[in-house]
């Protein structure tokens, strides 16, 4: 008879290995090359069959007997029963009807794959060939998906789509040669006859595939799912929305009992506090006008732009070559993995956020990437690069996210999923931490960190104020124009991405508040003894956890600290 810790063992290795098989592009993205010539399928039938595996593990973990295990795997226990109640409440409740929104999907998201699966050698290219030409059924699955789901009442918000038709068409080439997944054909390095063969082969499958796949999209988006969609904007409005949002909720803060009124009292709380703060620097820096002209200046003034993508790519690069510099000042454990610094690609730029960042592969074999959008330079401000940067890359979302992929002692999913308070949390906590090491001295840039506090602050009000509380997506680009200096582009695709993404917004500003409750809690506690690089080592060392789970470990520490 197994032992409870080699049942639990067990139970870990079978469901990663399912998770991996059920989607191949997950297994490709953690540096499994099993599956690289495969895609996943996404029939309504597919998602039904995944919550049945998803229960089945449920119920084994259940009859694992708890206190026969170690702290660590009591520990590890508990995570894994969490997660696995966090996607399961999401089928349930109808999360996976919504695949294709202006801020990405599985349209923009196929779109990176030349960008992040292994491409060295034939085999490389033979299985990426596979996975092109499977894209058609892929794509007829989203279809069906998406037929059911309307046809259920899970409609999307008008706003959600607009736009999507555009990057849809920007796959529907004339010519193979077009296709951004033509790119890993142009400079091949094999000898003449196998590369003019794959050249060949890519140009038929892009014909015979990937632009028919597009098409299949678009035909349905047009014809069916736009004409489909809603007027107003609330997840509330959707089949069992009340409990949808509150699951939302949960899953997003990692924390059981805050009310979708709660949040928003926390968020006009912070707001105030963080305004305040905004007015300081506005009578420092003897601005004469009132916070909204000020605002205005910043939107308009040159001075506060560039007027090339490369332009924007090096003042990026230089402010994270300097912090790449102070890290250790801050860190006692870095990652080994490297990041770079990219371009959002053109075909999805318009509708997308101002940088998002792509994880390395947990092999080590490709680096993380820092994507900046380079779209619309004028909505692209300098004062706000210093914040944005550290956020996305180091110490941000790159030092946390590589960190935790390299540590050893964690089961497999504990390295690559997480809670996205804790990984959000962070990275806006580590927008602060350049105050400490010489950052933002423009009280211009000062501003920039503050109108990105304040954005987050605002994310608590205007999405509870909208899938909660009855407010139009109006208001809530209102609201955030109000008390924000980011440029109405952005606050827009913002307020879009809340819309269809419903509760994921309020991660950032409830994960940093706990962060920094807890360092304030340390430091108070520990007084000289306080050592902010061995803090840091206990909030990143056991990966992205919840925010609960992450109060008790800092609170063991303190009282390891002071004993």
């Amino acid at each position: 008879m197994p032992t409870a810790t080699e049942q639990l063992h067990q139970l870990f290795h079978d469901e990663w290995e399912t998770r991996l098989r059920e989607d191949p592009l997950f297994a490709t993205f953690v540096g499994d090359n099993r599956y690289n010539d495969k895609l996943p399928r996404a029939t309504p039938d597919d998602y039904a069959r995944r919550r049945d595996q998803l229960r089945a593990f449920r119920k084994q973990r259940q009859n694992i007997d708890r206190a026969a295990l170690s702290p660590t795997d009591q520990l590890n226990s508990d995570i894994f029963a969490r997660l696995l109640d966090n996607e399961i409440g999401e089928l349930d409740l109808g999360g996976q009807y919504f695949p294709i929104a202006k801020v990405g999907g599985m349209h923009t998201g196929f779109a990176d794959l030349p960008d992040y699966v292994p491409l060295n050698t034939l085999t490389d290219y033979e299985n990426y060939l596979a996975r092109l030409a499977a894209f058609k059924p892929y794509a007829d699955d989203h279809v069906t998906l998406l037929r059911d789901g309307v046809r259920q009442g899970y409609r999307p918000a008008r706003a959600t789509l607009e736009g999507v038709a555009d990057t849809l068409k920007a796959h529907i080439v004339s010519s193979p040669e077009q296709s951004t997944f033509y790119r890993p054909f142009v400079n091949l390095t094999f000898g003449e006859s196998d590369s003019s063969r794959l050249r060949e082969a890519a140009r038929r499958v892009i014909s015979a595939s990937m632009v028919p796949g597009y098409q299949a999209l678009l035909d349905y988006l047009t014809s069916d799912y736009w004409p489909a969609s809603r007027d107003d904007v609330a997840a509330s409005n959707l089949p069992n929305g009340a409990e949808f949002y509150a699951h939302r909720i949960r899953t997003f803060t990692s924390v059981n009992d805050l009310s979708a009124q709660k949040i928003h009292a926390i968020g006009l709380a912070e707001v105030q506090r963080i305004r305040a703060e905004m007015d300081d620097i506005i009578r420092k820096v003897k601005f004469g006008g009132a916070f909204r002209e000020f605002v205005d200046l910043l939107r308009t003034d040159p001075r506060f732009y560039v007027t090339t993508p490369d332009a924007l790519l090096k003042e990026t690069a230089l402010v994270l070559k300097k912090m790449d510099g102070e890290l250790p000042r801050l860190f006692r454990t870095l990652p080994r993995l490297p990041y770079g610094i990219r371009p959002i690609p053109d075909h999805s730029a318009p509708g997308n956020t101002t940088a998002y960042y792509f994880p390395g592969s947990g092999d080590g074999t490709r680096a993380g990437y820092y994507y900046v959008n380079t779209y619309d330079l004028k909505s692209r401000p300098l004062y706000e690069i210093e914040a944005l940067s550290l956020h996305e890359a180091v110490p941000g979302h790159h030092l946390q996210i590589a960190l935790q992929q390299e540590l050893g002692g964690l089961p497999a999913f504990r390295r690559f999923n997480g809670f996205t308070a804790f990984v959000e949390g962070w990275a806006l906590y580590s927008e602060r931490l350049g105050l400490e090491v010489g950052f933002y001295q423009d009280p211009y840039s000062d501003f920039g960190r503050l109108t990105y506090e304040i954005w987050r602050a605002c994310r608590l009000v205007v999405d509870t104020g909208m899938h909660a509380l009855g407010w139009t997506r109006q208001q809530a680009i209102d609201y955030m124009a109000d008390h924000s200096a980011s440029t109405l582009l952005n606050i827009t695709n913002e307020v879009d991405r809340y819309i269809a993404w419903p509760g994921q917004a309020l991660a950032y500003k409830i994960g940093e508040l706990k962060i920094r409750e807890l360092r304030a809690l340390a430091e108070k506690e520990l007084g000289p003894r306080f050592d902010l690089r061995a803090f840091h080592d206990v909030l990143l060392l056991q990966g992205a956890v919840p925010l609960d789970v992450l109060e008790g470990m800092v609170k063991d520490w303190i009282a390891s600290r002071r004993a």
